[in-house]
């Protein structure tokens, strides 16, 4: 087994998941092609550098879009992330450094989560994650936007006596009052010109350095910690591979 695949334990739980319609031509075995597609999510290469253990990279990076465009790396996320644990849940964003070839020009423009920022050209990764950081919703953004914008659209599935956890960044009237409306309880610091302080559970908020440890193992994944994509659906989709494998890693920790 070369050093990014997939274990037997993490094809165990992931093959079940894999769409099973085949039209035409049989397709390439799915775990090398994961694997493939895996390494060079891993390692931040070039598609064409993929290994030829992987089959043709063609295959891999044709399948990385056709799946894409399916859907079903969100679909695959979204039930392998189902068993999240929903008492505690925490919110933030990272910004990511887009390089050199991502920022090129393309048809109909520049993305719109790309955007200036004091780290230059950025894009945000806004990440919803459970009490032990492993991701549940993810989206993108600029690099300059408010995280405010993101977080109403990230929080508003959250279960009842659920405690969101998030940096006063996220200190608004308007997200207190929609995690309220879920009868969720915000464990969230005021800003400074807040009138008056508003308290929170400061003993929950230590908890919150779980999404920082999320961003941390999500930055180990070398095509996410610099954006070399261009299109903005392709990025979220290696960012959405990248959390498909950590939650893998923490089922197989406890398995």
């Amino acid at each position: 087994m070369a050093r990014f695949d997939l274990t037997d334990f993490e094809w165990s739980v992931i093959e079940p998941l894999l769409p099973t319609k085949v039209r035409g031509v049989k397709r390439r075995d799915d775990r090398q092609v994961l694997n493939g597609i895996f390494w060079r999510l891993r390692t931040g290469a070039p598609w064409a550098d993929i290994p030829a253990r992987y089959g043709p990279y063609t295959t891999c990076v044709n399948r990385f879009n056709r799946w894409r465009r399916a859907g079903h790396w969100a679909r695959i996320l979204g039930a392998i992330s189902e068993a999240y644990e929903g008492d505690v849940q925490m919110i933030d964003s990272s910004s990511i450094r887009v390089h050199q070839q991502g920022a090129n020009g393309q048809k109909g423009g520049r993305s719109d989560c790309m955007g200036r920022s004091r780290g230059g050209l950025t894009t945000k990764i806004h990440a919803l994650v459970d009490a032990v950081g492993r991701p549940i919703r993810l989206m993108l953004s600029a690099g300059q936007a408010y995280d405010g914008h993101a977080a109403m659209d990230l929080l508003d599935a959250l279960p009842p006596a659920c405690k969101v956890l998030a940096d006063r960044a996220y200190d608004s009237n308007a997200i207190r009052a929609m995690i309220a409306a879920q009868k969720a309880a915000a464990v969230i610091p005021s800003m400074p010109h807040r009138n008056p302080v508003i308290p929170y559970d400061a003993e929950y908020y230590k908890e919150r350095n779980w999404v920082e440890r999320f961003f941390n193992k999500l930055k180990n994944f070398r095509a996410v910690a610099t954006r070399y994509d261009k299109r903005d659906d392709n990025f979220l989709a290696s960012v959405q591979l990248a959390s498909i494998r950590i939650w893998l890693r923490s089922y197989e920790s406890v398995a």
